[in-house]
C-alpha cells in the first residue's frame, strides 16, 4: 500500500469523487480531509497571505465539486488533480492583485539599473526551451517550488523532475554560450549604442 493509499475500508479518492459527482456531500468533506493540507503548504509558499490561501484552497475544492464529472483517472491521480485545480486558482490571486505601492524612501533610493542584454539574454534561453522544460523552470526558479513540490504539481517521479530540470539548465547554458549568444549580445549592446 502507497502512503497515499487509504486504508483497506476507506474508499479510494476516485470513488469519492465519482461521490462528489453524485452529488454526496460527505466524499468532498474526506476529500478536503485527505488533501487540504497539501493544498495549503502549496497556497503558502506561493501567496504568503493565509486568508488569500484559505480562500483560494476553498474555491479550488468548490471546483473540484462542479467538475467531478469531468474528471478522468487516465490523465491524472485526484491528489495531481486537486493540486492542479488549487495551482491555476493560486496563479489567478497573484495576478489579480494590484502593483504594491513604493513607500518614498524606496523612490528615492539608488537602484543599479539590470542589465538588458542579460535579462534578454536570459529570456531567449527559457524561450528556447520545450513547453514542458519551461514550464518546470519557471516554477522552479521563478516561483520557488522544490523538486518534492513539483513531482506533485506535475504528477511525474521526482527521478524524472530532476533529470528535466538538469536537461533543461544544460540547454539553457548551451544558448547562452554558443555563438549565436554571443552574436546576440552584440547585437543587443550595439543596439543600445544607436538608440
Amino acid at each position: 500500500m502507497t502512503p497515499d493509499a487509504p486504508p483497506h475500508n476507506e474508499p479510494t479518492d476516485e470513488a469519492l469523487l465519482q461521490a462528489m459527482a453524485a452529488g454526496q456531500e460527505e466524499a468532498l468533506r474526506e476529500l478536503h480531509r485527505r488533501h487540504a493540507r497539501l493544498l495549503y503548504a502549496l497556497g503558502h509558499r506561493m501567496l504568503r497571505q493565509r486568508d488569500d490561501v484559505e480562500a483560494c484552497v476553498q474555491d479550488a475544492f468548490m471546483n473540484a465539486w462542479r467538475h467531478a464529472a469531468r474528471f478522468d483517472p487516465s490523465r491524472a491521480s485526484v491528489k495531481t488533480w486537486l493540486v492542479s485545480i488549487a495551482h491555476h486558482r493560486f496563479l489567478q490571486e497573484l495576478r489579480d492583485r494590484p502593483e504594491p505601492a513604493l513607500e518614498l524612501e524606496e523612490w528615492d533610493a539608488p537602484t543599479q539599473a539590470p542589465d538588458p542584454t542579460d535579462r534578454a539574454l536570459a529570456t531567449r534561453a527559457v524561450q528556447a526551451l520545450d513547453a514542458a522544460q519551461r514550464q518546470l523552470v519557471e516554477l522552479a526558479y521563478y516561483r520557488g517550488y522544490s523538486h518534492s513540490e513539483l513531482a506533485t504539481l506535475t504528477g511525474l517521479p521526482i527521478g524524472t523532475v530532476k533529470s528535466r530540470l538538469r536537461a533543461a539548465l544544460e540547454r539553457m547554458r548551451v544558448h547562452l554560450t554558443g555563438p549565436a549568444a554571443r552574436a546576440e549580445g552584440r547585437d543587443a549592446l550595439e543596439g543600445g549604442e544607436h538608440a
